[in-house]
């Protein structure tokens, strides 16, 4: 059974947390490189492209709205649980096997201690690091700048060590809810990434309240502005010239202020200790109920 997750030019903090998670928690041997069954954990890969001929066992993922749904009412699919209600309602499945995203089984899982001196964290989504001046902005806000693409046991520690995370990436929200450090959403960007936060939030009960940035940078602005388009050579080329280093300046200290208007006047969010210790569990069932399913039938 192979561990399938989402893999771009960049690595992706909550994609790269199958990577260690899954380890951790399965016996042995149970995952392998056999593409006949592929195992989807962590991430909205519920994606209607993947392979016909494999047998797809969802784990906790949810459904991004990214491909058009799949049907996952065939025999290729197996469902042990997915992440929230929306998932559950969009692929017209049973609303109980809707219990939260898979990565709340960090809680089960031998993870760094806190990172020292931490203070106010703040982690973009990571097309926003690609394209903005997040790093700059949140040194001038005096907070510690999460970059999403870096090794996640590193950004885990640091979140488990943060006083707040302010994160535009929905799996910074996951994992520090799941770690009890407060956080405040921020919007994402992009539309496209906005729908799965409700999914999540929902399945715990979670009045989700975001907050809105404002571009960090030139680029960021223009794209924005365009309506997310604009980021070919030229455009870029354009937009980081030197002679706009002052509208750069300004732009930046713009983000930083209203970073930090954010972290001051805006309430953190955190769901109830009740609700994530019984979804964890239920995770935990559900984990158990497939390796004891499909143990067997692989040979381990």
């Amino acid at each position: 059974m192979k561990l399938t997750y989402f893999r771009g030019a960049e690595p992706n903090f909550g994609d790269e947390l199958n990577a260690f998670l899954w380890d951790s928690l399965l016996p042995p041997g149970f995952l392998d490189d056999d593409e006949d069954d592929l195992f989807l954990g962590v991430g909205s890969i519920i994606w209607d492209h993947l392979p016909g001929q494999s047998i797809k066992h969802i784990i906790g993922s949810g459904y991004g709205g990214y491909t058009a749904k799949p049907d996952v009412t065939q025999d290729d699919w197996t469902i042990a649980w997915v992440r929230g209600p929306l998932t559950a309602q969009t692929l017209g499945i049973d609303p109980a096997l809707a219990i939260t995203d898979a990565a709340v089984l960090l809680r089960e899982i031998d993870l760094p201690l806190p990172a020292a001196d931490v203070g106010i964290a703040v982690m973009p989504h990571f097309e926003s690091v690609r394209r903005g001046n997040w790093a700059e902005v949140c040194a001038l806000a005096g907070f510690t700048f999460l970059d999403p693409r870096k090794d996640p046991l590193q950004l885990i520690a640091q979140i488990k060590g943060a006083d707040l995370l302010i994160t535009e990436a929905m799996h910074g929200a996951i994992v520090a809810d799941a770690l009890r450090t407060p956080f405040i959403p921020i919007t994402p960007a992009h539309p496209s990434h906005r729908a799965k936060w409700l999914d999540w939030s929902q399945s715990l009960g979670l009045d989700l309240r975001p907050s809105q940035t404002v571009p960090s940078s030139l680029r960021e602005l223009y794209v924005k502005m365009t309506g997310l388009r604009g980021q070919g050579q030229k455009s870029r080329a354009i937009l980081d010239h030197g002679l706009l280093s002052p509208a750069h300046a300004y732009v930046t200290h713009r983000a930083a202020a209203r970073l930090t208007k954010i972290a001051r006047s805006t309430d953190p969010h955190l769901s109830d200790d009740a609700a994530i210790t019984q979804a964890t569990t239920r995770c935990l069932e559900a984990l158990d109920h497939f390796v004891r399913r499909h143990r067997p039938a692989t040979g381990r």
